[in-house]
């Protein structure tokens, strides 16, 4: 595989890890950050569009695991993938809570429909 093979491996793995956090809020009726808030990345954006910025970094990462041989490259590919996961994973992990009031305990949707 040539090097910039790699670098695809690995943006793959960081829109992939991106889906996770967009769509597990948008379809649980929750605002998160998107880069289409405001202020972009700080205010919160709707489910709905959680959902979509969701599915745009799965077609994204989709589209870079198939140009990047991720599955087809070899153990080095595959590892490089996982970097671009962890990465991303660890920097949201730190970027979010800084982002996000502390107002305390936070409370889902499905948590406060229970609660009714």
């Amino acid at each position: 595989m040539h090097w910039y093979n790699y670098i695809i491996c690995f943006s793959a793995g960081t829109f992939l890890a991106n889906v996770v956090p967009h769509f597990v809020h948008g379809i649980s009726g929750d605002p998160f950050p998107t880069p289409f808030a405001h202020p972009p990345g700080k205010g919160l954006s709707s489910p709905i569009v959680n959902v979509v910025w969701a599915l745009v970094n799965l077609i994204v990462g989709y589209a870079l695991f198939r140009v990047g041989n991720v599955s087809s490259g070899g153990n080095l590919a595959l590892a490089v993938f996982f970097a671009g996961v962890a990465a991303l994973s660890a920097w949201l992990s730190v970027l979010f809570p800084k982002i996000k009031p502390a107002s305390g305990p936070h409370q889902t949707t499905s948590e406060k429909s229970l609660l009714l």
